[in-house]
C-alpha cells in the first residue's frame, strides 16, 4: 500500500521506521485520514514477518501538535444527521464506533507481538503523546523547546486514545490528576523523571537509540499487559489509594464547582479504569469521551478556544490586500508599569524597544521593570543568563522624543487624561517616520475623540493591553472611524508577532472587554450594597465559573482608577450614567480610608508582605454596608446568573452597537480578556448555548427584581422571537490570513 502522510521504510535488520510528514502543514496533526493510514500501517507491519520492530517519528520540527478538533465537529454533524434519520441507538452507536478509532489503532500498537519505539522530536501533545505512550519505548530528542502533555482539558475535552489508562499505570495517581486535569506541558527532565519517557539522546542519534533498542531485544510488552503488573500508586481499594481519591474529589470541586463535565469524566475514567484490565478500561474511556463529546461545554469550548482562536491567530480580522508588516522598531511613550511591560513582550519577540517618559530616571524605571520580570524567570529556572542580555540590549530608555524618528510603531501609555495624551501626540507627530504607525493604549477613552489630536487620522490606531501584559494573552485592537486598513494590519500583524491574540472591535467607551467586565466588578458592588456578605458575593463569582471575584478583581484593577472612571464617565456623561451609591462607596474606600487596591496592599482585601500568607478579605467592609440580609435566605443560583448574565448582555448591547462585529472576537476575547467562564464558550455563546428566548426571559425576569441594567437591548429581543442565534445571524466569514 502507498502511503500519503507516512513514509515507511524497513532496513536490512528489519526494523521499519515509520517518518510521519504531513503534506501542507508545518506541523503534524491527527485527523481522520492520519488515523486511517496509522492503521493501515499497523497491520501491515503485524502480519509482515520480516519486520522484527518500529520505530516512529516526525519529519517536522515536531512530533505532533494533537488532534484536529475540526474531525469532532464533523462527528457530531453526522451524530445529528443519523439521530434524525436512524434514532437515537444508532447514533449512539456510531459516536463510541467513530470516537474509539484512534484508542483501537493505539491498543493494537501495544499487542502487535513487534517492539514499538517512540522517536520524540519536539512537541508532542494530545493525541500525538498518546501515540508515543502506546509504544513500548519512548526515546527524546534533547531539545530545551521539547514539550510533552495532553491539553485537551482546555478545550472541554479528554484524552480519549488510552491517555486516561496508560498516564496513571505509569505514573503515581496524585501526578497522573495533575497531568490530565491541569494539561500543562511537560518539559523533557519531568517526563524522563516520571518515566513519560525513557531516554533522552542528542538529537543526531534518535533514530539509532530507537533501532539500537529494538536489536537489544527490547520486549513488545507493555508493563500492564504483564502478569503480576502493580499500579504505581497501589490498587484503587487500598490505604494509599483511599487517601488519593476522597482528596482528589474535594479538589475537583474546589477547582471546577462542577462545571466542567471533562474534568468530572477524567475522574471517573482514572478510578474506574484502574479497577479493570486494559481493554475494558479502554472500553470505559471511550463511552465517557463519545459522552463528553455530546455536551454543550465541550462544544462550546472546542469552538472558542480551538477553532475561532485559531482563526483569529492566522489573521481572519486582517484586511486583504495589505502586505504582510513587521515591526522592527518600535517606541513607547510612558514607561510605566503598562508600557515597560508592553516593552518587555516586545523585546522578547525580538523587536528593538525605545521608553520614553518625561525624564531619564522615569524611563530607566521602565527599564528596570523590564530586568526584574527576565530576572524572575531566570530565578524559576525559565529562562538564562543569556536570554536577559539579549533581551536588555534591545531595550534603550531615554526622555528624547527624537528617538521615535526611526520607528515603524509608535505607542503611546501614558495617563488616561486627555490632556496628557494631546500634549504626547503634538510633540510626537513632527518626530515620527514616512508610514508610521501611532497606536494608543487607552483602556476606557474612545480613539475617536482622542484621533481629533492627530493630523492623519488614517494612521492611529488603538491597541489596549491588559494587565499584567506578560501573562494576559489578548489585545483590543481598536478602530477609530478614520483608522485606514494599513494601521490595522499593523496593528494585528504586531500582535501576532509578540504571540498575542487579537480581537479588533470598533470605538465605544470601554471598547468591548472594559464594558463588560465593568459590569461584573459593579454587579459585585451592587450585591454588597444590598447586604450580600462579601464571602458570598466572592464565591458565587467563582462558582458561576469566573477565575476571581468582582471585590478581588476591583483591587487588581485599582480602586483609585474605577473611581477615577466613574468621575470622567460622570464628567462626559452625566450623572445618571454612573450609580451613586456606588461611587460613594468608593469614594470612602479611596479618598477617606485610602484603599486603592492590590498596589498599596489594602482595598476590600488586606494583602500580606510578599512571600508571608495568603490575603484576606477587609474586616471593614461589612461597616460600610448600608443594610445586611440573612446569607441563608440568599439564592446562590440567582447570584451565578446575575454575574454572568449581566456581562453577556452588556456584549449583546456591544453587537447592537457595532463594537462588535464578530461573535467570535466576543467570545473569545471575553475568555482571554477578563476570564469570562470559559466552560460557555464566551459571552455570547452563553447566549446561544441557552437559547435566546431563554435568555431574554432569564433577562426581564432578572431586570423585574433588579432593574435596566439586565434589560436586553431590541437585537437580542427579536432574535429571540425567531430563536436565531449570534453565530447564524452574524455568521463569521472563514477568511484565510493575509
Amino acid at each position: 500500500m502507498t502511503f500519503k502522510i507516512f513514509k515507511l521504510e524497513t532496513d536490512a535488520d528489519g526494523i521499519a521506521l515509520v517518518t510521519w510528514d504531513l503534506p501542507g502543514k508545518s506541523m503534524n496533526v491527527l485527523d481522520a485520514a492520519t488515523i486511517e493510514e496509522l492503521g493501515a500501517i499497523v497491520e501491515q507491519t503485524t502480519k509482515d514477518a520480516a519486520v522484527k520492530g518500529v520505530v516512529i517519528t516526525s519529519a517536522k520540527e515536531a512530533f505532533c501538535a494533537g488532534a484536529d478538533l475540526s474531525m469532532l465537529e464533523t462527528m457530531n454533524r453526522q451524530f445529528a444527521q443519523i439521530r434524525k434519520d436512524k434514532g437515537e441507538e444508532a447514533a449512539q452507536q456510531m459516536l463510541f464506533d467513530e470516537s474509539r478509532k484512534l484508542s483501537q489503532i493505539l491498543r493494537s500498537i501495544e499487542t502487535s507481538g513487534k517492539p514499538w519505539v517512540a522517536a520524540i522530536n519536539g512537541l508532542a501533545l494530545g493525541g500525538g503523546f498518546e501515540v508515543t505512550l502506546a509504544c513500548h519505548y519512548r526515546v527524546a530528542a534533547d531539545n530545551p523547546k521539547s514539550r510533552l502533555g495532553l491539553p485537551e482539558i482546555k478545550v472541554g475535552l479528554f484524552p480519549g486514545g488510552g491517555g486516561t489508562q496508560r498516564i496513571p499505570r505509569i505514573v503515581s495517581p496524585q501526578d497522573a490528576m495533575t497531568i490530565l486535569l491541569k494539561g500543562d506541558q511537560i518539559k523533557l527532565d519531568k517526563a524522563k523523571a516520571w518515566k513519560l519517557v525513557d531516554a533522552v539522546v542528542p538529537a543526531a542519534d534518535l533514530i539509532q537509540t530507537a533501532k539500537d533498542w529494538i536489536k537489544g531485544g527490547g520486549k513488545a510488552v507493555a508493563p500492564w499487559d504483564e502478569k503480576g503488573f502493580k499500579l504505581p500508586g497501589g490498587p484503587v481499594f487500598s490505604k494509599q489509594g483511599m487517601m488519593m481519591f476522597p482528596a482528589g474529589n474535594a479538589i475537583y470541586r474546589r477547582e471546577t464547582y462542577d462545571n466542567y463535565p471533562a474534568a468530572r469524566a477524567i475522574m471517573s475514567c482514572v478510578y474506574e479504569g484502574l479497577l479493570v484490565p486494559m481493554d475494558t478500561a479502554l472500553r470505559i474511556e471511550s463511552r465517557y469521551f463519545a459522552k463528553v463529546l455530546q455536551t454543550k461545554e465541550a462544544a462550546a469550548m472546542i469552538r472558542s478556544l480551538f477553532l475561532s482562536m485559531q482563526e483569529l491567530n492566522k489573521g481572519a480580522r486582517r484586511p486583504q490586500g495589505v502586505p504582510p508588516t513587521k515591526v522592527k522598531k518600535l517606541a513607547i511613550i510612558g514607561a510605566g508599569f503598562m508600557g515597560a511591560s508592553v516593552g518587555y513582550v516586545s523585546a522578547k519577540a525580538g523587536i528593538d524597544v525605545v521608553l520614553i517618559d518625561r525624564d531619564q530616571e522615569s524611563a530607566d524605571k521602565g527599564k528596570a521593570h523590564c530586568k526584574s520580570v527576565i530576572d524572575g524567570l531566570i530565578a524559576k529556572g525559565r529562562a538564562k543568563p543569556a536570554d536577559a542580555e539579549a533581551l536588555m540590549s534591545r531595550i534603550t530608555a531615554t526622555p528624547d522624543y527624537n528617538a521615535i524618528s526611526d520607528c515603524d510603531l509608535v505607542i503611546e501609555a501614558v495617563f488616561e487624561d486627555r490632556k496628557i495624551k494631546a500634549e504626547t501626540y503634538a510633540k510626537a507627530q513632527p518626530l515620527l517616520k514616512e508610514g508610521a504607525i501611532f497606536a494608543s493604549n487607552t483602556s476606557t477613552l474612545p480613539i475617536n475623540s482622542l484621533a481629533e489630536e492627530f493630523k492623519d487620522q488614517s494612521k492611529f490606531v488603538g491597541i489596549h493591553f491588559f494587565s499584567p501584559v506578560e501573562k494576559m494573552m489578548l489585545v483590543e485592537i481598536i478602530v477609530g472611524k478614520n483608522t485606514g486598513d494599513v494601521a490595522l494590519a499593523t496593528a494585528l500583524d504586531y500582535t501576532r508577532q509578540i504571540n498575542k491574540t487579537p480581537i479588533v472591535v470598533n470605538d465605544s467607551r470601554g471598547f468591548f472587554a472594559n464594558r463588560c467586565v465593568l459590569r461584573f466588578t459593579a454587579e459585585g458592588l451592587e450585591m454588597l450594597m444590598e447586604g450580600i456578605p462579601a464571602p458570598m458575593i466572592e464565591t458565587a463569582a467563582k462558582m458561576a465559573g469566573m477565575p476571581v471575584g468582582p471585590l478581588s478583581l476591583a483591587d487588581e484593577v485599582a480602586l483609585d482608577l474605577v473611581l477615577k472612571i466613574m468621575k470622567a464617565t460622570e464628567a462626559d456623561l452625566g450623572e445618571q450614567a454612573v450609580d451613586q451609591q456606588q461611587k460613594k462607596l468608593m469614594v470612602e474606600m479611596v479618598e477617606k480610608q485610602g484603599r486603592f487596591g492590590r498596589k498599596n496592599a489594602k482595598g476590600f482585601y488586606d494583602y500580606p508582605e510578599k512571600g508571608k500568607g495568603q490575603k484576606a478579605l477587609w474586616a471593614g467592609i461589612g461597616a460600610l454596608q448600608p443594610k445586611h440580609v440573612d446569607p441563608d435566605t440568599v439564592d446562590v443560583e440567582e447570584l451565578k446568573q446575575r454575574f454572568l448574565v449581566v456581562q453577556a448582555v452588556e456584549a449583546a448591547r456591544t453587537v447592537e452597537d457595532h463594537v462588535i462585529t464578530d461573535p467570535r472576537e466576543a467570545d473569545v476575547g471575553s475568555i482571554l480578556g477578563f476570564g469570562f467562564a470559559p466552560f460557555t464558550g464566551g459571552t455570547l455563546s452563553y447566549i446561544d448555548f441557552m437559547g435566546t428566548k431563554e435568555f431574554v426571559a432569564l433577562c426581564h425576569k432578572l431586570e423585574g427584581k433588579y432593574g435596566s441594567r439586565f434589560t436586553p437591548p431590541k437585537l437580542l429581543e427579536d432574535m429571540a422571537k425567531t430563536g436565531e442565534t449570534f453565530y447564524q445571524r452574524f455568521a463569521p466569514k472563514k477568511q484565510a490570513a493575509a
